[in-house]
């Protein structure tokens, strides 16, 4: 390990808006630290799903070992409980090989998964199957927007952190306020934004026009990648609209097109205005976290950020 750091810190971790620049910082950080970087992204940990979610490269993985990557089918179901049972499971085996291992950094936007590392997560009741089965027939039968105006009535502050008409989380929402009679908001306070005291978190800010220009080039850069040819092919795998892991941005938009019910040049204007939505809405969660120690991405290069992050953790 090239620098020397507190020994009191157990988990580093580097959050931002998407497309606010925390890759190639962590990647700086990682090699540095001596360290592996966990993806605390929501769409990272599926497979196949490369472009649409700014996956890191294999290239970039040698340089630094990531975890939370290419982990799920994505037909398979997510939850921040879930990865919090993997961060311990890696966490675990990260302490057991090395007698004095820096700690793992954790970079990434999904403010829930974050949540779940930084402060634990709320007692959560369990899902009943018998109306997750009612939920998911009438999502079927009656279509989601009908579910999420449902939500809206019962929960508006939970309906206006949701990524789109995303049908687990719906229905997950649902689930939990008839199971116990509270807003699944309820169950992710934000009142207890404490952060303990073995964790750093440096969080990266951008002016807004700044940060819209920037999305507006990653959503350029990933259609000439070949974003829809990578929709294509999950399709032809048999994933489906329905998929958990093409319920997000970017795939959505373009499965629509691909059904007739939107032109392409819409669809990759609604893919930008969406993910500018989005980053709005991870800034307006980040806001609540006074312990984030922010860098001004505007006004520091790369190596002043990197320079500033090693000096709080050396203090």
């Amino acid at each position: 390990m090239v620098e020397k750091i507190r020994m009191d810190v157990r988990r580093i971790v580097l959050l931002g808006a998407t497309a606010s620049g925390k890759t190639e910082l962590s990647l700086q950080l990682a090699e540095e630290l001596g360290t592996s970087i966990v993806s605390v992204d929501a769409r990272q940990t599926y497979k196949f799903l490369d472009i649409g979610t700014a996956k890191v490269t294999k290239e970039q993985r040698k340089r630094v070992p990531h975890w939370n990557i290419d982990e799920l089918d994505p037909n398979e179901r997510d939850s921040p409980y879930a990865f919090l049972s993997r961060v311990e499971s890696w966490e675990a085996h990260h302490w057991s090989n090395i007698p004095t291992p820096p700690p793992l950094l954790f970079v990434g936007g999904s403010t829930l998964y974050l949540k779940s590392i930084i402060m634990g997560m709320d007692d959560m009741p369990k899902a009943n199957p018998t109306r997750v089965a009612e939920l998911n027939q009438r999502a079927d039968e009656e279509g989601l927007e009908t579910l999420f105006k449902e939500l809206q009535s019962i929960d508006p502050e939970y309906s206006t952190k949701m990524d789109g008409f995303n049908r687990q989380r719906l229905i997950r929402a649902l689930d939990v306020y008839y199971e116990t009679g509270k807003p699944f908001s309820t169950y992710h306070s934000q009142e207890k934004s404490q952060c303990p005291n073995d964790i750093k978190v440096f969080g990266i800010k951008r002016d807004r026009k700044d940060l819209h220009e920037r999305i507006n080039i990653r959503v350029d850069h990933m259609i000439k990648q070949g974003l829809e040819d990578e929709v294509t092919s999950l399709l032809a795998m048999g994933y489906t609209q329905d998929s958990p892991g093409l319920q997000t941005v970017g795939y959505s938009e373009l499965l629509v097109a691909i059904d007739g019910a939107l032109n392409r040049t819409d669809a990759i204007e609604k893919i930008k205005t969406n993910t500018r939505r989005y980053a709005k809405r991870q800034e307006t969660w980040f806001r609540k976290w006074p312990f984030i120690q922010w860098l001004d991405a505007d006004h520091l290069s790369q190596g002043q950020m990197y320079n500033e992050i090693m000096k709080q953790l050396r203090h």
